[in-house]
């Protein structure tokens, strides 16, 4: 038996002399790949312990314990070939890393052109451009509430040159909610970096009679179904507006829409009553006074609005006070592909020209690390799904 465990029948320092005998002699983990499968293949031992590597935590830390005596050559060749793609995995990444981005990099945007998501993944990508020497560009994949653009993301190559702009409702919502999607909102992604914050607010037209969100309920509940609001169905906005009927115990007919923007130009119209939309949304026609805003969703008030409450203030307690929108990657993309994006997006949120650009249209950048985004994610995922089980929505 040869063993690198240490006091074993044969120490490390045996197993080097063992190997300087037979002309090969590795330091740490230089071991080029056809040296180990050489070594393994040659070495005429019954079994073969490999330590592991002294950084390494958890199940990694044990030994890994392989039987050679009983096979022959050309099994054990084999067999040596396995362990050297096994071992060799880090090196391979390393490989895939090195260089990277050494071409257009891709951003796929799971929503329509022109709607503050799409504005922001393009500010992110002019700004990734210029750091990473690279094109980046933005292709929109609309439709489904997102999860046709993600999908697209989730089945490509895990390379680092398509990315995903998601976060709360690409990912966190859809994946409480729906199921056989061909992939996991969640499994199928490894985050990136958070790019920024956004909340809600409700707006409704001038034509109802209310000015605040305490008159609206009255309203509503003395004219039951004759108020109308409008979302595309299985997003916040929607889950927003089922949540605020079963908290207030109002009956307001829910009206489907295909994107938010049709729902406010027919909110603008009159030809429905309300919306929940986000604040890089709703904030013009507020200013313009074109919509009246009731309340907001975020834990304090706006800074442009410090006249509405928060939902919390009217009495309307557990709305998640705010959506997320960041990059992600395919599952499996190298961990060092995913740090330099997140260095790279990161670098360009402190800048002051994209923070500036970004709350020009109302929202507020986020900086975090990839395992602080993916928290988020988990925290937004549980947030939304208690909202969707209180209503009892059930998506198809």
């Amino acid at each position: 038996m040869l063993s690198l465990e240490p006091g074993g029948q044969h120490d490390a320092a045996g197993v080097h002399r063992a190997l300087r005998r037979r002309g090969r002699v590795f330091q740490g983990n230089s071991m080029r790949r056809r040296d180990f499968i050489n070594v393994v293949a040659s070495l005429a031992l019954p079994k073969l312990m490999l330590m592991p590597l002294a950084h390494a935590e958890g199940p990694s830390k044990r030994p890994l314990v392989v039987w050679l005596g009983a096979l022959p050559a050309v099994a054990r060749t084999f067999l040596a070939l396995l362990l050297a793609s096994l071992s060799m995995g880090s090196s391979i990444e390393a490989s895939h890393a090195e260089g990277y981005p050494e071409r257009t990099i891709k951003i796929v945007v799971p929503f329509p052109a022109g709607g503050p998501t799409d504005v922001a993944a393009r500010l992110v990508a002019q700004s990734l451009s210029s750091r990473l020497g690279h094109n980046v560009i933005v292709e929109n994949q609309a439709g489904a509430g997102g999860r046709i653009g993600a999908k697209v993301v989730a089945t490509a190559t895990s390379d680092g040159y398509t990315l995903l702009l998601g976060g709360t409702n690409v990912n966190a919502i859809t994946g409480a909610i729906y199921q056989n999607l061909g992939f996991d909102p969640i499994k199928s992604f490894a985050p990136v970096a958070m790019i920024y914050v956004d909340s809600l607010a409700l707006a409704i037209s001038p034509r109802v009679p209310a000015d605040t969100c305490e008159g609206l309920v009255k309203y509503a509940k003395d004219n039951p179904g004759k108020l109308k609001y409008g979302a595309p169905p299985g997003i916040y906005t929607h889950f927003a507006g089922e949540f605020f009927k079963t908290k207030t115990a109002t009956d307001i007919l829910f009206v489907p829409y295909k994107g938010g923007a049709p729902a406010i130009t027919d909110v603008l119209g009159g030809h429905i009553d309300m919306v929940f939309g986000n604040k890089s949304t709703l904030l013009p026609h507020f200013k313009e006074q074109k919509l009246k805003a009731l309340a907001v969703t975020s834990q304090s008030r706006w800074p442009e609005l410090p006249e509405t409450p928060t939902m919390q203030e009217v009495g309307v307690s557990g709305f998640p006070p705010e959506v997320i929108f960041g990059l992600l990657a395919p599952a499996g993309t190298p961990v060092t592909i995913i740090r330099q994006l997140n260095s790279a997006i990161n670098d360009g949120l402190r800048s002051a020209e994209v923070r500036a650009s970004l709350d020009a249209i109302g929202v507020e950048a986020r900086i975090g690390t990839p395992q602080e985004f993916a928290g988020v994610l988990d925290e937004q995922a549980r947030q939304w799904k208690t909202v969707i089980d209180e209503t009892g929505i059930k998506m198809e």
